[in-house]
């Protein structure tokens, strides 16, 4: 017979005779893997309660319908009706004990990071999800991401299960999680910062100590485009020369752009297409505006950012 993969084999019906009749079936054998176990269940008509037997000896307090079987021998059931009488044994159903399972554990990583436009010292977030897709639980769950060289961590959160670590030394975020049950998942943030423009690669990878069936899904890679820009939060444009105009280094390297000022109430102040970091806040009071650029980026996609500028006149050196 083969083995089960679960630690719980299904249930068998064990026939027993009818109380005060003798009937008999045929005797059963059954292996099942170690640590397993087998239920069986008395098939009688009319029958109010029952003892269970291995090795034709009673076993102690074992007189449901049901009985869950660990142990190798040979197990049958006597039946009784209302009146007491009872049945013949039934026929045997012998158990032997197999090799144990192979432990098994489908576990699998998913790596994205923020959907937003993201420029250059711009701080923004990895999520990881790591989910136990397999038929048991999955132990000593290990999730690494070596960050790429273009990234500087900044922050770690707590994760729903484990503990995470970042080793400064590596450049490389530990997530350890003792056990992940079958189904269960959980996910981990990593706050970082990209230090030069381009397409940045960051990889995660996740084991378990089972074996695992599949393991195309243990890899996950993201791909965060990083645009050669920074957009400054404050200008002073006093007169006296400098910081005098909404400055974006690195917005000339893409010149097809816009960018859109409004006030706190939703009005546009300002518009430009082909910004050259020209605008001076020409008749606005000091406060604050908020800005959106767009910008096309070398793959033909227009890429968004939106945030705040302080405008501050009486700013003096």
């Amino acid at each position: 017979m083969s083995y089960r993969k679960t630690s719980f084999v299904s249930s068998m019906l064990l026939l027993s005779a009818t109380a005060c009749f003798a009937q008999s079936s045929g005797s059963q054998r059954v292996i099942i893997p170690q640590g397993s176990s087998l239920k069986i269940r008395a098939n009688s008509v009319n029958a109010s309660s029952y003892q269970w037997l291995k090795d034709e000896k009673i076993i102690p307090n074992a007189n449901q319908v049901e009985y869950t079987i660990t142990l190798e021998g040979k197990y049958t059931v006597v039946s009784y009706n209302a009146q007491g009488c009872a049945s013949e044994p039934s026929a045997p159903v012998e158990v032997k004990i197999g090799p144990a399972l192979p432990k098994i554990a489908d576990v699998a990583v998913r790596l994205s990071s923020e959907s937003r436009s993201i420029t250059m010292n711009d701080p923004f977030e990895y999520t990881i999800e790591v989910k136990n897709k397999g038929a048991g639980p999955a132990t000593d769950v290990k999730v690494k991401d070596v960050l790429p060289v273009e990234l500087t961590f900044v922050q770690l959160s707590s994760p729903t299960l484990g503990q995470a670590n970042y080793n400064y030394t590596t450049n490389t975020v530990l997530w350890e999680i003792p056990k992940l049950d079958k189904g269960e998942s959980s996910d981990l943030k990593i706050r970082v910062k990209a230090t030069k423009p381009g397409v940045i690669r960051n990889t995660v990878t996740v084991s378990a100590s089972e074996k695992d069936p599949d393991l195309t899904n243990n890899t996950s890679e993201d791909e965060k485009t990083i645009l050669g820009i920074i957009i400054p939060n404050v200008f002073t444009p006093n007169g006296d020369g400098v910081n005098d105009t909404f400055e974006i280094p690195g917005l000339e390297l893409y010149a097809e752009n816009e960018l859109t000022i409004v006030n706190r109430w939703g009005g546009t102040v300002y518009f430009k297409k082909g910004y050259k970091n020209e605008w001076a806040g020409e008749g606005l009071n000091e406060g604050t505006y908020f800005y959106l650029l767009k910008v096309k980026s070398g793959d033909n996609k227009w890429e968004t950012y939106k945030g705040y500028v302080t405008l501050i006149r009486s700013f003096k050196r």
